[in-house]
């Protein structure tokens, strides 16, 4: 048995959102932090109650965590490939990076390794992520279970085939990027028309959560509630119809696919 039930190497927003999360369902003593700059690790394990160390020992853990950038992945890989290598002991591989397949990872590692595949995204930090997930033939049912309880307060996850990956991850891992310029600029027309900057963004933020809410309950379909709120003649139809002008559907579809095509070049 390892001595480490999660390893991370790592520790950037995403790698250390999840070791958060982690820590909040499992004995921080079996989480063990690794980082190209060791004190950010070393901080973050002083924060959680955990261990920090290097590559080679977070990749002695059950689940070690591979969190570093789809362009770093290959030399990362190659340093553990050796550890991993010499393990007799059960272990499974999870990647967050954009664009490799579990197969490529499996190739990078040296080895035909059980992987799980993860595109989580930011809002994870306050347990509020919604997180793609699938695993190769490797791993167990129960494995798959053990790691999603012990990482159950980072939000919704969803089992998904990997094939959906690039597409589901230009939404749900690119998509917060877009939902902030968005906050940012409702907050700027705000201030624009008087608003005070705390009070804009506020009420940016906290409508678009609402509306959020509302349009993930299933029960309008988004246009039906976008209709909703347009009363003839009234001031939001104008508004919408100032969106329509700039191409605003238009942009953020553009963006959508954009964020797509480069993830797909990325695991090229």
């Amino acid at each position: 048995m390892a001595q480490y039930e999660f390893g991370f190497i790592g520790t950037g927003h995403m790698g250390g959102a999840l070791a958060k999360a982690a820590a909040k369902s499992i004995d921080p003593k079996r989480i063990i932090l690794a980082n190209r700059t060791p004190e950010k690790a070393a901080r973050l394990a002083k924060e959680l109650h955990c261990d920090c160390g290097g590559n080679e020992e977070a990749a002695a853990a059950r689940f070690v965590v591979l969190g570093v950038k789809p362009q770093m992945m290959a030399d990362m890989l190659r340093g553990i490939a050796p550890v991993l290598a010499a393990r007799r002991d059960r272990f499974i591989l999870v990647s967050m990076a954009a664009g490799l397949t579990m197969a490529r990872i499996s190739e990078m590692a040296g080895g035909d390794y059980p992987v799980i595949r993860i595109t989580p995204n930011t809002p994870v930090e306050i347990g509020k992520g919604v997180i793609l997930m699938d695993a190769n033939d490797k791993v167990t049912d129960g494995e798959k279970d053990d790691f999603l309880r012990a990482l159950d307060t980072a939000g919704k996850f969803d089992l998904v085939e990997e094939r959906l990956f690039d597409a589901g991850g230009a939404v749900a891992g690119c998509g917060p990027a877009f939902a902030y310029m968005f906050i940012e600029a409702l907050a700027d027309g705000g201030v624009a028309c008087g608003l005070p900057r705390a009070k804009a963004l506020s009420y940016a933020a906290d409508m678009l959560a609402g509306a959020a809410a509302l349009a993930a309950s299933g029960e309008k379909h988004p246009g039906t509630l976008k209709d909703d709120v347009c009363s003839p003649g009234g001031s939001t139809i104008v508004g919408v119809r100032t969106l329509e002008e700039r191409a605003f559907r238009g942009a953020v579809m553009d963006a959508v696919i954009a964020s797509f095509e480069k993830t797909r070049a990325l695991g090229k």
